[in-house]
């Protein structure tokens, strides 16, 4: 079943099939599709719909398995490798994906930058997959009230999510919980780490290098969005389909985007896409959500100093200067 799927993003002699992956890598609209497939644009959009439901139910206990049977030690030691940043597991950010206004929907899709949209929230590790995903909430929400309300969000606060137990940060004798970073948007927390504000780092080089450390792992996000974007262009314009069906297809990418990164870890490096630098980069859309954290706790900040101390000493880099 899964060659057979693999073979959507190929080929296929099956119109009907090809229709809806070419949906996805284009984003043509359903009438130019038609042209080319010689099916009616309302039953390509029937296809699409159908199609999606039913990859979404195949693909995600494959490609998006439940977190609790995820080795998060591995994801700390692949952070520390290529990331330098030890006793990280995962990197969380939260993006707008730009849609056509719902009928009869009011404000609640319509965003801060004054466009409407759907919001992906993910936590991604060390090699730009998808670990974890919560899709679908209003445009009009801010991430930490998505954060807070998300089933990710929850069992990271209860102390429900599976965090590897603390452990000394490498060649030191401090002790560390195992940690998720994001931007400043997101409460600080003990299992949740995020950079000074600008004003507290202005005149302090050790929280300068801190906040460095932690962009250089938490942009792993950001190219796993842009990834995401280069090879689904859907993504590049307005998705013009009902938001239930948005959501499926956000989800198909997903684990279609994680199915790409593990063939390309596995086959000796060999990638099964590159990076198109002749294709410029979307300004409109999956952007950033907005600033603004909610409450922090004060085990959050003895966390961070914790790190700040290590990262300006035994942990430190030579370029971090």
């Amino acid at each position: 079943m899964l060659l057979h799927y693999t073979g959507i993003i190929k080929t296929t002699r099956n119109e009907k099939r090809k229709g809806d992956i070419g949906y996805m890598a284009t984003g043509e609209s359903f009438r130019s599709l038609s042209f080319g497939f010689r099916v009616s644009h309302s039953y390509i959009s029937i296809i699409i719909k159908q199609t999606l439901t039913v990859l979404k139910s195949k693909l995600v206990p494959i490609f998006m398995p439940n977190p609790n049977t995820i080795d998060f030690k591995t994801k700390a030691a692949e952070f520390s490798c290529k990331w330098n940043f030890p006793n990280c597991i995962l990197a969380i950010d939260g993006k707008h994906i730009r849609i056509r206004s719902p009928s009869n929907s009011g404000s609640l899709f319509h965003n801060y930058k004054d466009f409407f949209s759907i919001v992906l929230l993910a936590m991604v590790d060390a090699n730009y997959k998808f670990i974890v995903v919560d899709i679908g909430s209003y445009g009009k929400e801010g991430d930490s009230g998505i954060f807070l309300k998300s089933i990710m969000g929850k069992q990271v606060l209860d102390g429900s999510f599976c965090f590897p137990e603390d452990s000394v940060l490498p060649g030191s004798d401090i002790v560390v919980p195992h940690v998720i970073v994001g931007d400043e948007a997101f409460r600080l927390h003990n299992h949740i780490m995020k950079p000074y504000t600008r004003k507290a780092s202005k005149n302090d080089i050790t929280k300068k290098i801190f906040n460095y450390r932690l962009s250089r792992a938490r942009r792993v996000t950001e190219n796993a969005f842009g990834l995401l974007s280069q090879i689904f262009r859907v993504f590049y314009q307005p998705v013009n389909i009902e938001t239930s069906t948005c959501d499926n297809l956000t989800w198909v990418a997903c684990c279609l985007h994680n199915m790409l990164r593990e063939g390309y870890l596995e086959k000796n490096h060999r990638t099964f896409y590159d990076y198109d630098k002749d294709q410029s980069t979307p300004v409109d859309n999956m952007l950033s959500l907005s600033r603004g954290g909610g409450f922090s706790n004060i085990e959050g900040f003895e966390v961070r100093e914790l790190f700040k101390t290590y990262f300006n000493r035994e942990g430190s880099i030579p370029w971090q200067f």
